[in-house]
């Protein structure tokens, strides 16, 4: 059986918790082939980020020719890209190798508030990467740093959905987890129809890499060619188990534990 290939594109994270490293163990963890093509290296622990080291442009792209010349993929996903130069450069590639299957997380902050995309990068990732996204996966405050706004509520997440779909991405997941409430509710608008899409809120402390996981096994969905509705789901469930068995690494905001299923021999995803 062909295994699928899935591309991150993003930053590392030493601490193991969140970037490349996330990204590996959830592909792995959904029984595809992982490659990686890295943005920025940071100095970070569950704590916080410490430093970064940008990849200049051209070995961000050699990184990506090298891998789709030879391997290809069938999906790809987008995490911390930080500089203008950098989000132009993946664009390229992308475009010109025809990825298919782009998810684009448009990191900006990490957990800890350090920011990881400059300011003046966001025009670049609106006008040069979203349009090639299948689907982009902002939290509310990377909505508030698209539109303008903070979505207070669910029906304002609607409207930002809709809004960003205006960029040019084939889909819109806006993530609610920042709202109060006893359920965690996202929004998805795949351009004819908005879902709301409700999971269990998680007690638990270790929510580091979160987002990266989400739209790596968002990922993992697409490029074994389920419709995008199905993906989301199946990643949110991943998730919320992955978040129910995270345990304590240092001493700041810890991880999720990204393979949980080899300690309780259960499926990576729901019927």
């Amino acid at each position: 059986m062909k295994r699928p290939r899935i591309l991150t594109i993003a930053g590392s994270d030493s601490g193991g918790g969140a970037g490349i490293q996330a990204d590996l163990k959830t592909i792995a963890a959904h029984r595809c082939y992982g490659m990686s093509a890295i943005t920025a290296m940071t100095a970070q622990n569950t704590r916080g980020v410490h430093a970064v080291l940008d990849a200049s442009p051209a070995f961000i792209e050699s990184q990506l020719d090298a891998v789709l010349e030879d391997i290809g993929c069938d999906a790809a996903k987008t995490g911390m890209l930080s500089r203008e130069e950098s989000i132009r450069a993946v664009a390229a590639s992308l475009s010109r190798h025809q990825v298919p299957n782009l998810v684009v997380d448009p990191v900006m902050v990490s957990k800890s508030g350090h920011r990881l995309l400059a300011g003046d990068a966001i025009d670049a990732l609106v006008t040069a990467l979203v349009p090639l996204a299948r689907l982009i996966t902002p939290n509310l405050h990377e909505v508030e740093e698209l539109t303008g706004r903070l979505p207070g509520n669910v029906e304002e997440m609607e409207e930002a959905a809709r809004e960003l779909a205006e960029f040019g991405a084939g889909a819109v997941l806006v993530k609610g987890g920042h709202l109060p409430g006893e359920q965690a509710v996202d929004v998805l608008w795949d351009g004819t129809k908005m879902q709301r899409l409700e999971s269990e809120r998680v007690d638990c402390p270790h929510t580091h890499g979160t987002g990266c996981t989400l739209s790596a096994a968002i990922a993992c969905g697409l490029a074994r060619g389920e419709d995008i509705g199905v993906a989301v789901k199946s990643a949110k469930v991943y998730l919320v188990k992955a978040m129910k068995a995270a345990y304590p690494v240092g001493g700041g905001i810890g991880p999720v534990n990204h393979l949980w299923e080899f300690e309780s021999g259960a499926a990576t995803t729901s019927e």
